[in-house]
C-alpha cells in the first residue's frame, strides 16, 4: 500500500506536465529573408518571368516636378472686333477655327448714317474751300483799309471753324476705315468693309446677318497665334523649385505619347486663393493645332544632375530598404542595397554606384527573382 500511494502523485504531476505543456502557444515564424548568397535562377525561369538584365546608364537625370495648366493666350494677341458707328451687317462668311490674314474683309456693315457722314465730309469740304477763298479775300482787303476788321475776323473764324469740322469728319471716315483722300461724289457707299487687323484665326463670331450693331457690340474674336503658351499651375510648396528659363515636358489627353518641349519664360509670384500661382511656358516648337483653353500636362524639370541611373522597376522594396539583383555568373543572381535619387521618365538615380560592381543588373521583372530568393531561403529552413 505505501508504494501504491507513493507513485500516484508522481504520475499525477507528470500528465499535469504534459497538459500545461500542451496549452503554451507555439511562437509565430517570422517571414524568411532571401539568402544573402542570392539564389540560383535556370534560363527557363528567366524566360517564364520575363526577367531582362542591363548595366547601369551614365548621363544628366532631371527631377520632374509634374503639374496641369492649360493653352494661354496674352491678352495682346487677342483682338475684338466692332464697328465704331453702328450699322446692319449686310454680310460675313466667318466661322470659328477660320484663318483670316491681316486686311482681309471680315464682313460688310451698312447703313443711312454712313451715306450721311461721308455727305459731311465732302459738303464740308466744298465749303472749306469756299471760306478759305473768303478768308484771302478779306485778308487782302484788311491789309489794304478797305473794309472794317471786324469783317476779316468773321471770315478768319468760319474758315477754321470750317477746317476742324472737315479734320474730324475725316478721322470719323478713317476710323471705319474710308479714306477721305479717295472720297468723292461718285464713290459714296452706303456699305463699308470690315478688315481684319491681325492675321491668325476666328476665335468666336457675336453676330448674324440682318442684326443692328451697337459701336459697343464685338463682332468678331481674332486670335494671333504667334505667342500662344502653356499656363502651368504650380502649388505654394512648389514654387521654390520653379524658375525661369527651366525646360518642360508637355502631354495634351489628345496625344499622350507625344511630348512637346518647352521652356518657363515667367514664373509669376502672386498667389490665388487656391494657393497656387500661374507659370508661363513657351513652346520651342509651336504645335499648329493649339486652341486656347485646352488642358495639358507637364513636367518641369526642377533639378539635374551627372547621375547613374536605373528603369525604376529596377529596384525592389524589401522590408523598407531598397535593393537591386546583380548577375555575377549565368544563373545566379545577388541581391544588393541600393540608396537612390533622382526619379524621371521612369528612370532612378544610383547613388552608390560601386555597390554594382560593375556587374549587370536585373532591370526587368525584378520582383520574380526576389520571390526566387524568398524560395530558396524557405527551402534552407
Amino acid at each position: 500500500m505505501a508504494r501504491k500511494t507513493y507513485l500516484l502523485p508522481i504520475a499525477f504531476i507528470a500528465l499535469c506536465g504534459c497538459g500545461s505543456g500542451k496549452q503554451q502557444a507555439a511562437p509565430e515564424k517570422t517571414p524568411p529573408a532571401p539568402s544573402a548568397q542570392g539564389a540560383e535562377v535556370t534560363a527557363a525561369q528567366v524566360r517564364t518571368a520575363g526577367i531582362e538584365t542591363g548595366m547601369p546608364e551614365k548621363s544628366t537625370l532631371y527631377e520632374d516636378l509634374r503639374v496641369n495648366g492649360e493653352v494661354d493666350v496674352p491678352p495682346q494677341n487677342i483682338v475684338s472686333v466692332s464697328f465704331p458707328l453702328g450699322g446692319y451687317l449686310r454680310s460675313t462668311r466667318m466661322l470659328p477655327g477660320m484663318p483670316v490674314s491681316r486686311g482681309q474683309v471680315l464682313g460688310v456693315i451698312e447703313d443711312q448714317s454712313l451715306i450721311q457722314l461721308q455727305q459731311d465730309y465732302l459738303v464740308g469740304k466744298a465749303r472749306l474751300q469756299y471760306l478759305e477763298q473768303d478768308f484771302k479775300r478779306q485778308k487782302e482787303l484788311n491789309e489794304s483799309n478797305v473794309n472794317a476788321g471786324k469783317t476779316f475776323q468773321q471770315a478768319e473764324s468760319e474758315f477754321n471753324s470750317q477746317r476742324v469740322t472737315v479734320r474730324a469728319n475725316a478721322e470719323k471716315l478713317r476710323l471705319i476705315g474710308i479714306d477721305p483722300d479717295r472720297l468723292s461724289e461718285q464713290t459714296i457707299s452706303r456699305s463699308v468693309p470690315i478688315h481684319s487687323p491681325i492675321s491668325g484665326f476666328v476665335s468666336r463670331v457675336n453676330v448674324n446677318i440682318g442684326k443692328y450693331v451697337q459701336p459697343s457690340d464685338v463682332l468678331f474674336e481674332l486670335i494671333n497665334p504667334d505667342d500662344i503658351h502653356a499656363a502651368l499651375t504650380v502649388f505654394q510648396k512648389d514654387m521654390p523649385r520653379v524658375k525661369v528659363g527651366q525646360s518642360v515636358d508637355i502631354n495634351f489627353i489628345n496625344e499622350p505619347d507625344k511630348v512637346y518641349r518647352g521652356r518657363i519664360i515667367l514664373a509669376n509670384r502672386n498667389l490665388d486663393e487656391n494657393r497656387s500661382a500661374v507659370i508661363h511656358c513657351h513652346f520651342d516648337t509651336h504645335p499648329a493645332h493649339l486652341l486656347p483653353g485646352m488642358f495639358l500636362q507637364a513636367r518641369i524639370k526642377t533639378a539635374a544632375a551627372d547621375a547613374t541611373h536605373l528603369p525604376e522597376e529596377a529596384v525592389v522594396n524589401f522590408m523598407n530598404r531598397q535593393y537591386v539583383f546583380v548577375k555575377p555568373s549565368a544563373d545566379r543572381y545577388d541581391m544588393v542595397e541600393v540608396q537612390t535619387g533622382i526619379r524621371s521618365n521612369g528612370r532612378i538615380q544610383i547613388l552608390n554606384p560601386d555597390a554594382l560592381k560593375g556587374l549587370p543588373v536585373v532591370t526587368r521583372n525584378a520582383y520574380a527573382v526576389l520571390g526566387a530568393m524568398k524560395n530558396t531561403a524557405e527551402e534552407e529552413e
